[in-house]
């Protein structure tokens, strides 16, 4: 599917997450995030199936709903979500891995059960901290920082891309790409910060856009490894043309809590 193909659907899903953002209230909010988070799980356990990996997706789906449960409430912390987390897990392995031939899977199933709840709903929840926290605005200037570097990095790529930046990980990547695309995202840094937070140096809004895209390129490709090592381009092909939801959180899963963080140190 070309750009232009690809286009209609892009806007479709911008305008979704600008509704969801500006105008849901934050349990809403919550909600339509741990739907997010549970299909993007559900991509991640799929692509290990294949190899017969084994993970326990139901067991999994409900260690990311504790984990996502301490964002929203401030009585579970999330040292609590995970310890609860671990015993929910200990005590259905405990429980099921009752015959010998279990135990050979055992080691891969537990740990990618664990990974992927950890992997997407501690990083991905931080969303929820920024729309309670610092408003639609920062989430705004968060998504413009990722979007707009990604725009840049594929066009930068696309005219002058030769040389290879993580080959295994992503094959079209280049060094070239890549910084196109650290360009992009100060500029979408700098025309955030003047629309929804001109109360922030502007310094301080490239500086932080060229430190999340940063940490963005290491997020697509650390996703990217997944699918490489069971052999699939997308997650999935739900989205037309897009991918799945996992390959559209992949630039976020690392970035969005650098941001969190970043913008609670740093823009004092």
């Amino acid at each position: 599917m070309n750009l232009r193909q690809r286009l209609p659907i892009a806007l479709v899903m911008l305008v979704v997450v600008v509704v969801c953002v500006q105008f849901l209230p934050l349990f809403g909010f919550f909600i339509v995030l741990e739907i997010l988070i549970l299909s993007s799980l559900l991509e991640f356990y799929h692509l290990f199936e294949r190899k017969n990996f084994d993970p326990q997706v139901a067991v999994g789906c409900l260690m990311a709903l504790i984990i996502g449960f301490s964002f929203l409430f401030d009585e579970i912390s999330v040292a609590l979500a995970f310890f609860l987390s671990l015993l929910f897990l200990g005590i259905f392995y405990v429980i099921t891995t009752n015959k010998l031939e279990k135990l050979s899977s055992f080691p891969s199933s537990i740990s990618l059960t664990l990974l992927g709840a950890v992997y997407l709903s501690f990083t991905l929840n931080y969303f929820f901290l920024l729309k309670k926290e610092k408003g639609a605005f920062y989430i705004y200037f968060f998504l413009a920082v990722i979007f707009l570097g990604d725009t840049g990095a594929y066009f930068f790529g696309k005219l002058w891309g030769r040389r290879k930046f993580l080959p295994i990980a992503s094959p079209r990547k280049t060094w070239e790409g890549c910084i196109g695309g650290l360009i992009f995202a100060c500029l979408g840094a700098l025309a955030a910060q003047q629309l929804f937070l001109s109360q922030i140096l502007s310094w301080k809004a490239i500086v932080c856009g060229l430190l999340v895209h940063g940490v963005a390129q290491i997020s697509d490709p650390l996703e990217s490894l997944f699918k490489r090592a069971v052999g699939v381009k997308d997650s999935s092909r739900i989205l037309l043309g897009h991918g799945g939801f996992l390959d559209r959180v992949d630039s976020l899963i690392l970035a969005t809590p650098f941001f969190y963080y970043l913008i609670r140190y740093f823009w004092k």
